[in-house]
């Protein structure tokens, strides 16, 4: 709890001096202060917490408390939760529903379809500033058939599999590149099951 405090005190803007913050009372004080400089001057502050699953019940029920932070009007903190499907789990434990009462909206990104993957692809490189057509066809069908369409699967694949062609020297990502990078990626014994689920 307390580094969740000191964090969201630094990504605020100050420091969390021991003479000034020594208790989380003191924290959750200088972040209500702050919250109200901002929602005076029109501003609203959003947290976005990643890999959510793995907060201990005692900072999500911390997260709950700074949902109280408000002014007669409205909310002076929006937080957004990010997380693998065990933060689903997670909330559904009875002593969080107090906190899920205060969840206004759930979405579940499941896993993509052959062409979604195929112009997921296309789309990451496109930000990355490359060619979107780096990928053959062959190449993105095996990214979908290994990833099974998981986002974070299709990442770590594509990684290996640009990793690949660049040392082969290849200006083509080629479905037997894409192949090995999975091999390489996840080891032989662990791609043979037919239900791959990786942590990165």
């Amino acid at each position: 709890v307390s580094e969740l405090l000191e964090t969201l005190c630094e990504e605020l803007g100050f420091s969390a001096r021991d003479d000034e913050l020594r208790t989380n009372k003191h924290q959750i004080d200088r972040i209500n202060k702050r919250l109200l400089r901002t929602h005076a001057l029109g501003r609203s502050t959003v947290v976005i917490i990643d890999e959510a699953q793995n907060l201990s019940p005692a900072v999500l029920e911390q997260i709950r408390l700074l949902t109280n932070l408000e002014t007669n009007e409205r909310k002076l903190l929006r937080i957004i939760l990010l997380g693998q499907p065990e933060l689903a789990e997670l909330l559904d434990r009875k002593e969080m529903r107090q906190l899920v009462q205060r969840i206004t909206a759930r979405y579940h990104l499941v896993a993509l379809g052959r062409d979604d993957t195929r112009a997921y692809v296309a789309h990451r490189l496109t930000l990355a500033g490359g060619n979107p057509h780096l990928f053959t066809r062959g190449a993105a069908r095996e990214v979908f058939a290994l990833s099974r369409g998981i986002p974070r699967l299709i990442n770590v694949i594509c990684d290996r599999a640009l990793l690949g062609a660049y040392v082969e020297g290849t200006q083509k990502v080629t479905g037997r590149i894409v192949r090995k990078a999975a091999r390489e990626a996840f080891g032989e014994r662990s791609w043979s099951k037919p239900h791959l689920w990786v942590g990165a």
